[in-house]
């Protein structure tokens, strides 16, 4: 088991690639909040009930992002202007990551939810030393299962009905990825 994955991740709170910066949020990143959090079609696959006014959006990042650990902005390095949010839970005892994520529909499609993606399972199996890393799409939501297996997950199966959400029951489509699988990726 990864005993200080909390130094870690703290460690790590800003990562780097070719097209973004994933970092903390900052009381800045509100519109930008805002403008994701107040899109039904950019929420209509996750948990999230979203958020309606500017001031919303800056309780949000001060309740919610700073005050656990595993949340990233995505920043557009191009602009630097925050164009989504991922979750990277860690279940140390069990030595995996899962995650969840949503992007601004202007930037859907372009390949920013890989990248971000690419980094954070880097991140899980170099430096937290994760045995697994998954994640699920809800049937409907199949982008982001193709964004899974671009960066090398593999489908698992479907749990029929699993989450009721937003007063639907929604099937789970399950992804995962070993630190074995990631290895062999890597050759």
């Amino acid at each position: 088991m990864v005993a200080n994955y909390k130094e870690i991740l703290y460690e790590n709170e800003t990562i780097f690639t070719q097209n973004l910066t994933l970092r903390r949020f900052k009381l800045e990143d509100a519109a930008a909040v805002l403008e994701y959090g107040s899109d039904a079609e950019s929420l209509e696959f996750v948990r999230w009930g979203g958020i309606q006014t500017i001031e919303e959006a800056k309780m949000h990042i001060i309740d919610k992002y700073w005050a656990r650990q595993g949340y990233f902005a995505v920043e557009l390095n191009s602009s630097q202007k925050c164009i989504g949010c991922f979750f990277l839970g860690i279940i140390p005892e069990h030595e995996k990551a899962s995650l969840g994520y949503v992007i601004s529909r202007p930037y859907w499609g372009k390949g920013y939810a890989t990248e971000a993606l690419s980094a954070l399972i880097e991140l899980c199996f170099k430096k937290l030393e994760m045995n697994r890393f998954e994640a699920y799409h809800y049937v409907g939501n199949e982008a982001s299962g193709r964004v899974m297996a671009k960066c090398g997950m593999k489908f698992e199966g479907v749990g029929i009905q699993e989450e009721k959400v937003k007063g639907i029951f929604r099937d789970i489509v399950r992804y995962g990825m070993t630190r074995e699988d990631w290895m062999a990726g890597k050759d």
